[in-house]
């Protein structure tokens, strides 16, 4: 059964996001359950893979929510991601005015640009949800967009409101649930974190990353699961282009799983490198005696 109200606590939350199968410290639980007690967008940052969007995708299924997702990228404009006019619609009613005879320049303005002919992008309509409950805004990889996006934002984030000049101001009923995630490959502006709470989310330690595979892999063998998180965290202290995250470590054992594997050896790791690190350079300069010294390693850990 979904809970239709937030969590009255934190210990609440937390149990809530582990029947959705998310493991979550005490310090990102806190700063979601502050989140959704004070109404403000909460801002996950931290590297790629380590369960940023998941937040907002278990808040939306736990909480019985729609997640409305907006997915940032270099040349996101308003257009995109806030509103934009219907042309085609409102060309096909000019000429319908045409035919009937009725074109008054000031009249056909007012009637083009209402309600009617307005397409909805995900911020508008995370805003315009007449729902009972208000829907999981999920502003994902903000960093990836242009600079000049995040003043778009401001008032939104300030206020849940946007102004389109040919209508007003648009204001939520009830305050969608904000999430907001950033990989940092650019630093995001003052003015946009002032609005937002914050929890940077780093790679887990062992026994929280093993109980995340033991919880989205239960049909590995725990002596399966030990070894591939040992190998895992052995893998992140070497110089790498890219760190694996805890997706990578899910992809892994999931792969794993499916090739009968019960247990880790160089012959398995070398044949299935390609689901853990996404870079030909990593991939190059752990073959060979790099993989087993990192597996005896993992093996004496885990």
């Amino acid at each position: 059964m979904k809970q239709a109200t937030p969590p009255s606590s934190i210990d609440d939350l937390q149990v809530l996001l582990e029947q959705e199968a998310y493991i979550a410290d005490r310090g990102l639980a806190t700063s979601v359950y502050l989140a959704l007690k004070l109404q403000r967008p909460l801002l996950l940052e931290g590297e790629a893979g380590v369960g940023k969007t998941e937040v907002a995708k278990v808040l939306a299924s736990g909480l019985d929510r729609e997640l409305i997702r907006l997915q940032c990228y270099e040349g996101l404009d308003i257009n995109h991601a806030v509103y934009e006019w219907n042309y085609a619609r409102q060309l096909l009613e000019i000429r319908l005015m045409e035919a009937s005879g009725s074109v008054d320049r000031h009249t056909a303005a007012r009637q083009l640009f209402t309600e009617e002919f307005l397409i909805q992008r995900p911020l508008l309509r995370a805003l315009s949800s007449t729902k009972e409950r208000s829907p999981v805004l999920l502003i994902d990889e903000l960093d990836r967009a242009d600079e000049e996006f995040e003043g778009f934002l401001l008032e939104l984030l300030s206020d849940f409101q946007v102004t389109i000049p040919e209508l007003g101001t648009i204001r939520a009923l009830s305050p969608p649930i904000v999430i907001i995630t950033s990989n940092r490959t650019r630093e995001l502006h003052d003015a946009l974190k002032r609005r937002c709470l914050y929890f940077w989310i780093d790679y887990p330690d062992f026994d929280k990353e093993l109980r995340i595979v033991m919880t989205k892999v239960p049909g590995a063998a725990p002596r399966l699961a030990r070894q591939v998180t040992a190998f895992v965290q052995e893998l992140r202290t070497a110089e790498l282009y890219k760190m694996a995250g805890v997706s990578e470590t899910l992809d892994w054992i999931a792969a794993l799983v499916a090739l009968d594997c019960a247990e880790l050896e160089p012959a398995a790791i070398d044949q299935t490198l390609g689901m853990l690190l996404k870079n030909r350079e990593d991939m190059e300069a752990l073959r060979g005696e790099r993989i087993s010294d990192l597996l005896n390693r993992a093996l004496a850990r885990g």
